[in-house]
């Protein structure tokens, strides 16, 4: 038995997700001709309660077409130090947008309108444009950490008042709103644009979403071509996102009490001398120094399960549909075990 817990980006599609691919009608994406595509962009749209969405290969690929669109370069844009759009997209906000970067330090990945507010530059010649917010729902670096969805209305209204942007990079947003019993219609009345991830917790082999009004996906098209991700029948991937969206955001209560059940463990052991509170799908602990962190990974590899460090003293582990309750299981004994 492996027992693959580094991250929710490991699943493989189910047999139901491989039917709907097999079955897919295809066409030509770039011409916008991929009826797949189209009911795939046509369905979150509608469900976020927004235009229109853009279908993408990747989350990252996502997040940086939103910023492109949303900025102009020498634009600065502020989020939190934890967040992927600058941890984990390879300095894409410079590299993509040439913009700058303002962070922030949250809480697990969070932060609060009186923290915008008090980065937000004058209207100087000497300063950068504040010109875009980008939150992330949830935190992977917080922990699965959620955000009150009273904050994200303050924000919002802050970036109205000062005339900025207000994306949301919410590659695990529907476990956010499973956890907190939300709907993607409040969402898609609280951000300029939202980016959600098919292939973490729903499932998908690959794939991402951008949501916003009309003109935003127009010029988002445009740019998704230029980085590279024009498609072309991609029919057969958008056909996972449509059985996702249709069978598998309900059973992410599944991960989520995976999660809080081994934490309930981890929080015992003596190697553990912190862990961060088990909202949705992802558990992270703090070890005694690196040495531990390392000696945890590994045992816990001798034993065919896999977890990841997030740092010199973190470890993590990711639930997702590819872990059984009988996973579950072996994975608190073996950590009883150490």
């Amino acid at each position: 038995m492996l027992v693959d817990l580094r991250s929710d980006t490991f699943t493989k599609p189910t047999p139901g997700m491989l039917d709907a691919m097999n079955k897919a009608s295809v066409g030509d994406d770039v011409f916008e001709e991929d009826p797949s595509v189209n009911r795939l962009e046509q369905m979150a749209a509608t469900l976020f309660g927004r235009e229109a969405a853009l279908y993408c290969p990747t989350g990252t690929m996502s997040n940086q077409i939103a910023i492109k669109v949303h900025t102009r370069p020498g634009d600065e844009v502020i989020c939190e130090r934890n967040s992927h759009v600058y941890q984990y997209e390879g300095g894409g906000i410079a590299f993509n947008s040439g913009c700058q970067v303002n962070l922030i330090d949250g809480d697990r990945g969070r932060i609060t309108a009186s923290q915008v507010k008090a980065v937000i530059n004058p209207d100087d010649v000497h300063k950068a444009s504040s010109r875009l917010v980008c939150l992330e729902n949830t935190c992977n670096r917080g922990g699965g950490s959620c955000y009150d969805i009273n904050e994200i209305s303050a924000i919002k209204s802050l970036c109205g008042d000062k005339g900025l942007g207000l994306h949301l990079d919410g590659a695990r947003l529907f476990n956010a709103m499973v956890a907190k019993e939300q709907t993607p219609i409040q969402y898609g009345q609280l951000f300029h644009s939202i980016s959600i991830c098919l292939n973490k917790g729903l499932g998908c082999p690959i794939g991402s979403i951008l949501i916003g009004d009309l003109a935003f996906i127009k010029q988002a098209r445009r740019v998704r071509k230029v980085f590279g991700g024009g498609m072309r029948q991609a029919g057969y991937m958008a056909a996972t996102g449509i059985y996702a969206l249709e069978n598998h955001v309900e059973r992410l209560q599944e991960d989520h009490q995976h999660a809080k059940t081994i934490a309930e463990v981890i929080k015992n052991k003596d190697f553990c001398t912190q862990l961060y509170e088990v909202e949705t799908n992802i558990l992270i602990f703090q070890t005694p120094n690196e040495q531990v962190t390392g000696k945890i990974i590994q045992k816990l590899k001798e034993k065919n399960i896999l977890a990841i460090s997030m740092g010199p003293t973190l470890v993590r582990f990711v639930l997702h549909l590819d872990i059984s309750p009988a996973m579950v299981d072996y994975t608190i004994e073996m950590l009883n075990t150490i």
